[in-house]
């Protein structure tokens, strides 16, 4: 039985265009593959260029027995992540949900939606 995971579909994948002024060109990028961007005149073009590009990567990982990213939407998330901060604002967040009479985890998470 094989552990290898399936093959992650190219459009699953998390991709921005902006317009750049410096090249003149849409540039496409994608959160999974930081490396990797397309510049097009178009937007459509610039995303489909992309995924042309990873799709090739991607098939380029397999035979080498790379697994490819996990698309961040498919991804299991656990909902607790850490976060430090500098005892000041660890103090001031505190007060602030004190004042609130919310525990600290209830006022960060009010304060973050």
């Amino acid at each position: 039985m094989s552990t290898r995971r399936k093959r992650p579909q190219v459009d699953h994948y998390a991709y921005r265009v902006v317009w750049s002024g410096e090249d003149e060109s849409f540039v496409a990028t994608c959160a999974e593959f930081p490396s990797l961007s397309w510049l097009a005149e178009q937007q459509w073009p610039a995303i489909e260029g992309l995924e042309a590009l990873i799709a090739d990567v991607i098939r380029d990982m397999a035979q080498a027995g790379e697994d490819a990213p996990i698309p961040i939407s498919e991804r299991a998330y656990s909902g607790k992540f850490n976060l430090r901060v500098g005892p000041t604002l660890h103090r001031q967040l505190s007060l602030e949900a004190a004042h609130e009479q919310l525990s600290l985890n209830q006022y960060v998470v009010r304060r973050l939606s």
